[in-house]
């Protein structure tokens, strides 16, 4: 998998606020997550990888450039930020046309492109000739995004895109950042709901005071975990056949069969977490989700943090 983002001994320095401290990692293709709490370095990250702010030593280089000033990479970005910079008294047709205009697509382009990307990012037909101010926050952020959209850009970068929105809204930008992914699109993320990131995300950047405490898929930041739980949670379409199949694999303590899951207490967790997926390869049965309230992303940062 190739590296699209890739930081070597990066430091970020507001006079003599630190915002980022000797930071090295590489994020590849997919869906990544930032996770951290306020303060973390979040948002100091994004603005360096989107040329907002130059770092003051070490190296980061987006596609294999540097993106300071640079416009051959910063063409290929898409950004949504945080705070809103919507024109509340602009409808999103006119608002996204003038935006296509300045990115230089062609006047009859401009207006096609922007319905494909209202449509894109789930806004109903029926909401276009509103006026954006009189609209609800998941649908300013849908027009946020539609923006960051615009110029069909390879990575797409998105800071706090969850903030304010009910359940629903979340699951069905989950869904539409999902759908992105599977059309070429690369994403980085920043969200603080570490629970939709943890279904969302196939790799993570832990930060913490300006510095990367781990970096990789979620089972490879796990592994660097030396207690592993001794419960998990399997949703599953036949819990009594998950039960079974493991239980004579010698992997279990003992289970609590439910109506769609099966709670496992294991023998050697160790053992389990290495050898579950081929284990369960073969039976009857569908697994929907394997969970341990024990390593959710949640309680991984905390214990790295630790």
């Amino acid at each position: 998998m190739s590296a699209i983002i890739q930081a070597s001994e990066l430091s970020c320095f507001y006079g003599v606020i630190l915002g980022l401290n000797n930071v090295s990692f590489t994020i590849g293709e997919g869906i990544t997550g930032i996770v951290g709490p306020n303060g973390a370095g979040k948002s100091t990250l994004i603005k360096v990888i989107t040329g907002q702010v130059r770092p003051s030593s070490g190296e980061l280089t987006v596609f294999g450039e540097t993106p300071w000033n640079n416009p051959s990479v910063l063409s290929r970005i898409g950004y949504c930020p945080e705070h809103e910079h919507v024109h509340a008294d602009l409808r999103p047709l006119d608002w996204l046309e003038s935006l296509a205009l300045l990115s230089g697509l062609p006047a009859g382009d401009a207006r096609t492109r922007s319905e494909q990307v209202l449509q894109e990012v789930g806004l109903a037909t029926q909401h276009w000739k509103k006026r954006i101010g009189t609209y609800s926050k998941g649908m300013r952020q849908r027009v946020k995004l539609a923006q960051a959209l615009l110029h069909r850009p390879r990575l797409l970068i998105l800071d706090e895109p969850m903030n304010g929105l009910d359940p629903m809204g979340r699951h069905e930008i989950s869904d539409i950042l999902r759908s992105l992914q599977r059309a070429g699109t690369h994403i980085l993320i920043s969200s603080h709901i570490l629970d939709e990131l943890q279904s969302l995300c196939g790799a993570f950047l832990m930060l913490n005071w300006g510095r990367a405490l781990a970096s990789g898929s979620q089972s490879a930041i796990r592994s660097e975990i030396q207690h592993w739980p001794e419960q998990v949670v399997v949703r599953t379409s036949r819990p009594e056949v998950v039960a079974a199949t493991l239980g004579q694999a010698g992997l279990l303590r003992g289970y609590l069969l439910e109506t769609d899951r099966v709670l496992l207490w294991l023998k050697d967790p160790a053992a389990f977490y290495a050898s579950w997926t081929t284990t369960l390869a073969g039976c009857d049965a569908d697994i929907l989700d394997v969970q341990s309230k024990s390593t959710s992303l949640t309680s991984v940062f905390e214990k790295i943090t630790e």
